[in-house]
């Protein structure tokens, strides 16, 4: 069976059925990449995985995380009968495919070191999946997302009780360090919220956000705000002077972080994502200042990079850019650079 052919065995014939688990062949397949990723590690394997370990991994388990949140973006924007939809679905199985390699890897490598084997990761998995969706495989019941995160929650604290006397412990307790600053401001906060300490009306946010921009805007201009300037092309351009005070630089950066903290804030009272938002707009002016590019590179003659046309151009193109995508769904305008 090929590899083309394994990857649609157990689909249903007239479309996929939610909740089917996977065909026998999983069974053969997993055991057969596992013992590849035990080969390269192995006496006679490749010099590269022997030399890793747990800490020198991790670099590559976030790239490929990246990679595949990168690919699911792109599928999700592709309509299903999109003529690249089907290779776009390819390269969301194949990153997936690169993620579950890392995860190998790394049990392979706690194997090798006499901590753990990749069973004792399925079944303490499987076991915990079990554990915290008794209204799934128990006898409790929930009647929508509130109640399975009450579950949840108190499933995961009774985990954490044990038979040892209880430590004190923090509603953060458990937020990954790593996580993305935004990702974790958004968490941050939701935890203190969940235990009350948040403002009654999300509305409120707003008169926050207000309030840290001033603060912000007092350490950046060392006075209170100038007056609005309106943004446009049609201006001098004024060279940008770094901070030169180190202590009003340090209190200028405190005073950015608190907005953000904010601007994640009313992210998870809308239940938006903020790193999936800056992710988004990134990648969206990325693809309009490549759209000036391609049509830059498309003259005979003339200024064809950046760098030789004039900022008016540029904007004209940029706002080109924006009326040409797909479906008109960017309705937003966002900072030039």
């Amino acid at each position: 069976m090929s590899s083309d052919d394994s990857a649609t065995h157990s689909r249903a014939p007239n479309g996929p059925t939610p909740g089917v688990p996977p065909g026998p062949e999983l069974e053969s397949a997993m055991r057969a990449v596992a013992e590849v990723v035990a080969k390269l590690r192995g006496p006679d394997g490749c010099p590269w995985d022997r030399a890793q370990t747990l800490s020198s991994i991790k670099p590559h388990t976030l790239e490929e995380a990246h990679e595949l949140f990168e690919a699911i973006d792109a599928l999700a924007a592709a309509s299903p009968d999109d003529p690249d939809h089907g290779a776009k679905a390819a390269a969301v199985r194949d990153e997936l495919g690169d993620l579950l390699l890392q995860v190998l890897l790394d049990a392979q490598i706690a194997a090798d070191d006499g901590l753990f084997t990749l069973t004792e990761v399925a079944d303490t998995l499987r076991a915990k999946l079990v554990r915290r969706h008794p209204h799934v495989f128990g006898d409790a019941s929930a009647d929508g997302e509130t109640d399975v995160r009450a579950i949840w929650a108190e499933a995961k604290r009774a985990e954490r009780g044990g038979d040892d006397p209880p430590a004190r412990r923090s509603v953060f307790d458990g937020i990954p360090a790593s996580l993305p600053a935004l990702a974790a401001a958004k968490k941050l906060s939701g935890r203190a919220a969940a235990v009350g300490y948040d403002f009654p009306d999300r509305r409120m946010q707003f008169d926050k956000l207000t309030e840290e921009l001033a603060e912000l805007s007092r350490e950046l201009f060392d006075a209170d705000a100038p007056d609005a300037v309106p943004a446009g092309i049609d201006a001098p351009v004024i060279p940008d002077e770094p901070i030169a005070d180190p202590a009003r630089r340090d209190r200028a950066e405190a005073e950015l972080g608190d907005v953000l903290f904010v601007m994640a804030n009313i992210a998870r009272r809308w239940g938006l994502d903020p790193e999936q938002a800056l992710l988004r707009s990134n990648r969206k002016f990325a693809d309009r200042v490549r759209y000036i590019e391609d049509r830059l590179s498309e003259r005979e003659s003339g200024e064809r990079e950046l760098g030789e046309v004039s900022l008016a151009e540029m904007e004209a193109l940029y706002q080109e850019g924006k009326r040409r995508e797909r479906g008109g769904r960017d309705r937003d305008a966002e900072p030039r650079a």
